[in-house]
């Protein structure tokens, strides 16, 4: 059993081949935090890791123990206002207005599975034998609450989830301010803040600030995840690089508000929680009621960042998304939204499809636009039929056709928002999120549907499952293009509405659940204005994320870039798009912008019409399908960071799992002259195996590639020539 438990000193000790993970039950039977890191030996009693130590100007727990004080000692899942001074991870306020708790170890259990969790999204298992589950129970006498606390531990990789849940036992209501998923208290400080920050076009930068006392936070406030702050953050020890140091990861299951919070204590504690925001939320939970939080995802590694991801990735390519299309290859689609925008009729559309099919591209997505009467961003949005002065034979007659050219069709949809200019607006004005006397603020044209509301969701299930059943659909892009603001709805009671950021999150997750269940065949990307809502929590529902609405080839660089530190390559939506680029108005050629987007689900976003050798579409199209299980599947590396240094130079490869095929890119963004002599260099590659180097006559060991590295300046491997150059090799062992 991975997960060991000595009541004699009771001690749970969380055991993987490399990761041990230990806490035990305090003198005052709350719980203690020992240990978390590299894997330690069993034994029954780690409490010799725990000093207790009178401290002058502070409290103490018990007055003929002045020693034993919460300020000072390293806890589990902390709560506020007894003698500890940090914030907590749990915080409820009662009736009588107080809000201190004391919850006491009860009970535990072990399980050989991985519960669900109650309309969220969650990893899961599919063997018994993948994952162990400690539930523990926690008891507040006085309240009559329970806290329940989940730990998962992925044996093979040491990979340990959590999450909280409160039951509130007694005879009356109270009130959570603030219900965090997981809390770690390191023993020190020596930590550098790993976080991926930006904003709409510039997704998911890497950020790195070293600890310092005081509160260290990521958070959003906006409904949604967020470009701005990813729910991810990692702390490394300074050193720590790609491949070498020691790093934790934490990752929210979760698509909209959260706060990553590392408070630095005046002892050099630095204390870790993740989960729902402090910032206007609370959850009033009446008797007999369970609120659950959402789950974060903990990964630990010596083996530097690089390592830390590849646990990330293994575990949300397998065990969080789900359904058919987990394990299926993902199509080469053409996207017509920069080829043509609002612009278009079906002979339009069909045009681009058969010259699509003729590149060898698989499906055809038809994106906004054909629906209502959306000639612009001003109107129609919960109108969710076509628009037959543009498609006269219905999205139905055009599935038909598209599909008659041996491809699949996919359609877009905005379903969260609302158009004043539309039918379901005039039938029910009420249905937005606004505030009782005061302006409702429009974001693109647009409001927000209340999805607190089960009859919002179930009228755009309708909408949605009449147009999924009536055509040959098999692709779904689901936008959502402005944050919430004005946030209350009509139907909750004042004393609930700082629940509706919370209960809309869940309403989208219902309406996911919902139509992936019935139509499982149908692959879902999610959107959100490009790559303001790529989470683990969207990953559940939607096994990839459209990764930003910047096409941008040297932007994509430092966006994909920053994406695969958590997410894995089969996530992220990465097209080709027309030039000057619409975003940043950059002129970047055809292969650089192959060579970038082949580093995820490849496909294009432009006017293919107008492309004038189609032949160099059909070997982009024909390169990234004979390559397509290693890209998709693959050990992703990360070798030179765009975030390093001048940023010129960023490299990357793919490793095939059995080590015997890779792929690397390499790009430059401003040739410099008379430069020195360059290398790129393999990673990840077994030293004995010799490789290869497709196009060339060389052959080179592992050791060779990873270590001497391969001169690219030669006769051999072309070195990119001129400014946002490229070139991408190719390793076979022999």
């Amino acid at each position: 059993m991975p997960i060991h438990y000595s009541s004699a000193t009771k001690t749970f000790h969380l055991q993987a081949a490399n990761t041990s993970y230990v806490f035990d039950v305090l003198p005052n039977n709350q719980l203690g935090h020992i240990y978390y890191g590299k894997r330690l030996p069993h034994r029954e009693n780690f409490s010799h890791l725990r000093r207790f130590e009178e401290r002058s100007n502070t409290t103490s727990v018990f007055e003929e123990a002045p020693s034993f004080s919460l300020e000072s000692v390293q806890q589990e899942y902390p709560v506020y206002g007894t003698t500890d001074f940090r914030e907590p991870a749990l915080h409820i306020q009662q009736e009588d207005g107080s809000r201190i708790t004391n919850f006491q170890y009860e009970s535990h259990v072990f399980l050989k599975n991985k519960p669900e969790l109650s309309g969220l999204p969650a990893t899961y298992t599919e063997h018994g034998d993948e994952a162990s589950t400690l539930v523990v129970t926690l008891k507040d006498y006085h309240l009559n609450a329970e806290l329940t606390l989940l730990y998962t531990l992925f044996e093979a990789s040491g990979v340990i989830t959590r999450s909280a849940a409160v039951y509130n036992g007694g005879s009356e209501p109270f009130r959570l301010l603030g219900v965090k998923s997981m809390n770690v208290d390191f023993p020190d400080a020596e930590f550098e803040m790993l976080h991926l920050s930006g904003a709409w076009a510039r997704e998911r930068h890497v950020k790195t600030r070293k600890l310092e006392e005081g509160v260290q936070q990521i958070a959003s406030t906006r409904g949604i995840s967020s470009a701005q702050h990813n729910p991810f953050l990692a702390l490394k020890r300074p050193g720590t690089d790609e491949s070498r140091g020691e790093v934790f990861g934490f990752s929210f299951v979760y698509s909209g508000n959260f706060e990553g919070r590392i408070e630095v204590d005046h002892f050099g504690v630095s204390r870790m929680s993740m989960g729902l925001p402090d910032f206007d939320f609370s959850w009033k939970t009446e008797p007999g009621e369970t609120f659950q939080a959402p789950e974060v995802v903990m990964v630990h590694s010596m083996e530097g960042l690089n390592d830390m991801s590849h646990k990330f990735h293994d575990l949300y390519r397998s065990r969080l998304v789900r359904g058919p299309w987990r394990d299926k290859a993902r199509p080469v689609l053409l996207n017509n939204w920069e080829g043509t925008y609002f612009d278009f009729n079906e002979e339009k559309i069909v045009s681009m499809a058969e010259t699509a099919s003729q590149c060898g591209i698989e499906l055809f997505v038809l994106d906004d636009g054909w629906f209502g009467r959306r000639n612009d961003d001003t109107t129609s949005l919960g109108d969710w039929f076509e628009d037959e002065s543009k498609l006269p034979n219905g999205i139905r007659g055009l599935a038909e056709k598209i599909t008659g050219m041996d491809m699949r069709f996919g359609l877009w949809f905005e379903p969260e928002m609302i158009s004043k200019q539309s039918e379901l607006f005039q039938k029910h004005p009420d249905w937005i999120l606004e505030t009782p006397g005061r302006q409702p603020s429009q974001g693109r044209n647009q409001f927000v549907l209340d999805f607190s509301r089960p009859e919002v969701v179930d009228e755009l299930y309708r909408q949605m499952s009449r147009l999924l059943k009536d055509a040959a659909i098999t692709y779904v892009k689901w936008d959502m293009n402005r944050p919430l603001t004005e946030v209350y709805s009509k139907v909750y009671p004042p004393d609930r509405q700082q629940e509706i950021m919370h209960r809309y999150v869940l309403g989208v997750y219902d309406l996911y659940e919902r139509l992936t269940t019935e139509f499982p065949h149908v692959l879902f990307e999610s959107c959100a204005s490009g790559g303001c809502r790529f989470d683990p929590g969207m990953l559940y529902y939607a096994p990839q994320t459209w990764t930003s609405d910047n096409t941008d080839a040297v932007e994509r660089l430092r966006i994909q870039y920053g994406t695969s530190m958590v997410y894995p390559l089969k996530t992220m939506g990465a097209h080709v798009s027309d030039v000057p680029n619409h975003q940043v108005h950059r002129t970047t050629s055809l292969q650089t912008r192959a060579d970038v987007s082949y580093f995820g689900n490849f496909g294009y976003e432009l006017d293919i019409t107008k492309e004038p050798d189609l032949s160099v579409l059909q070997k982009q199209v024909g390169f990234y399908k004979h390559y397509r299980e290693l890209l998709q599947e693959g050990d992703f590396y990360r070798i030179t960071s765009p975030f390093e240094g001048d940023g010129n130079v960023t490299s990357w490869s793919v490793v095939s799992k059995d080590k015997k095929t890779a792929v690397i890119g390499r790009y430059q963004v401003l040739e410099e002259p008379n430069d020195g002599f360059s290398r790129v260099y393999g990673v990840g590659l077994a030293e004995e195996l010799l490789y290869a180097v497709e196009g060339t006559d060389w052959q080179l060991y592992g050791a060779e590639l990873m270590y001497a590295g391969l001169p690219v300046n030669t006769e051999g491997v072309k070195k990119p020539v001129g400014d946002y150059a490229s070139t991408v090799i190719v390793l076979r062992a022999v």
